[in-house]
C-alpha cells in the first residue's frame, strides 16, 4: 500500500481539527496544484499518510488514513479538482519537525524535504519506517 503526507497550516486546519471530525474525517478540499490532485487521484482506501503543520511548526504530527477515495471538491464547481476524505488515526509518539528531516541522511530523497511547497505527496516505505523510528512509534 502506497504512503502519503499531507501538509496543512495548523491555523487554518490542525491536527486536533482533524481529531475533532472522529471517524467520519474530513474532506481534504481545496487544492488547485495538479501534481497534489493527481497524487490525490491514486490514493486508496485504508492506505495511510503522515498530517504536516506547515508555515507554523513544520512538523510531522500525526498519522491519518485515507477513508474516501477521491472525488469532486466540494469547494468548486470547476471539475477539474478532486479531493479525498481523510480521518485521524494517531499522533506520534513525538512530532519529527523539518530540520529533523533535513539533518537525517535517509531522508535525503524525501519529496518533503526537496519540495516543501507541495501539499499532497508520496513517501516511500522506506521513508515512512525512518519517521516512524525516530518519533519513537
Amino acid at each position: 500500500m502506497a504512503k502519503w503526507l499531507f501538509k496543512s497550516e495548523p491555523d487554518v486546519f490542525s491536527w486536533d481539527d482533524l481529531v475533532s471530525r472522529g471517524k467520519d474525517g474530513e474532506e481534504w478540499d481545496g487544492v488547485r496544484n495538479y501534481q497534489a490532485r493527481n497524487n490525490m487521484r491514486e490514493m486508496k482506501e485504508g492506505e495511510l499518510g503522515f498530517f504536516y503543520h506547515s508555515r507554523s511548526g513544520l512538523e510531522i504530527v500525526g498519522i491519518v488514513e485515507i477513508c474516501n477515495e477521491a472525488h469532486p471538491d466540494s469547494t468548486t464547481e470547476d471539475e477539474r479538482w478532486e479531493c479525498v476524505d481523510v480521518r485521524a488515526v494517531k499522533p506520534l509518539p513525538r512530532a519529527i519537525t523539518m530540520k529533523e528531516i533535513k539533518a537525517e541522511p535517509r531522508l535525503k530523497d524525501m519529496v518533503l524535504a526537496n519540495n516543501s511547497r507541495l501539499s499532497v505527496q508520496p513517501v516511500s516505505e522506506a521513508e515512512w519506517d525512518v519517521i516512524l523510528e525516530i518519533s519513537g512509534a
